[in-house]
């Protein structure tokens, strides 16, 4: 019996030292390499808006990544196309966006590949993006993205949201950055289901110019894009009508 007892100590013994020098091994081995996880965002995004509307989804933001609170990168396009029924538009970390884009570019490669005529629909899209944000925020090394997909097929729009702990949601309208703020009564007071693409652009036009005018992390040089029955069309880069003679803006301590 006492050797038996001696026994299962040694053993006991043994297992405690493995352990400790795992722990210790793992310990030395995390100061010798640098992190290699996003630990806080850098290269930012601001506000992407979005909206359904007669004929399909539209989607527009600006073209700047921020490096801080310095505007570095002036012509970033932040909205991309997917298939032919799906695009998807992000603010947030710029690098992890990136990734996001890859891991969406290797389906619709594997899609093509099988060459079956299948593709993803916009649901199937934002339900695998959600499951990809929700994996990262179980490993504490989320992706610091509020994402948007847009899509129309099969003669119904669809415009679905994820943030970076992996929750989703579906919405006539989307708002993400400062515009959740500004932009979002904006769109709640003029937007309705019925309106047509010429009132779909001067909306987004509309709140993409208050926000240029109070958010410090954007600039006057967009992105518009729309997926219709026709397919993906993205914008190229253009510049909205600012005024900056209202008397406030000139003397903001100005008494009426």
């Amino acid at each position: 019996f006492f050797s038996a007892l001696a026994c299962a100590k040694a053993a006991i013994q043994r297992c405690d030292r493995f352990i400790m020098e795992q722990l210790q091994n793992a310990i030395a081995e995390s100061k010798s390499h640098p992190s290699t996880r996003t630990t806080r965002p850098i290269v930012t995004g601001a506000s992407v808006l979005a909206i359904k509307y007669k004929d399909g989804v539209m989607v527009m933001s600006d073209t700047l990544a921020s490096y801080g609170s310095m505007a570095r990168y002036k012509s970033v396009q932040r909205i991309c196309k997917v298939n032919e029924t799906t695009l998807i538009g992000a603010s947030g970390e710029y690098s992890d966006f990136q990734y996001l884009k890859d891991l969406v570019e290797e389906l619709t490669d594997e899609e093509f590949d099988e060459d079956d005529g299948a593709s993803m629909s916009p649901k199937e899209i934002h339900s695998y993006l959600s499951r990809v944000m929700y994996n990262r925020r179980s490993k504490i090394d989320p992706l610091y993205n509020f994402v948007c997909v847009a899509g129309f097929k099969e003669g119904k729009s669809y415009l679905g949201a994820l943030d970076y702990f992996g929750s989703t949601f579906e919405e006539d309208v989307f708002t993400s950055g400062y515009g959740m703020y500004i932009a979002l009564p904006l769109i709640r007071k003029d937007w309705s289901a019925d309106m047509d693409e010429k009132s779909a652009v001067a909306l987004l036009e509309k709140c993409m110019t208050v926000l240029f005018y109070r958010d410090c992390r954007t600039i006057n040089k967009y992105n518009i894009a729309k997926v219709t029955a026709s397919g993906v069309e993205i914008s190229k880069p253009y510049s909205l009508k600012t005024e900056w003679s209202y008397k406030r803006f000139q003397n903001p301590h100005i008494i009426e």
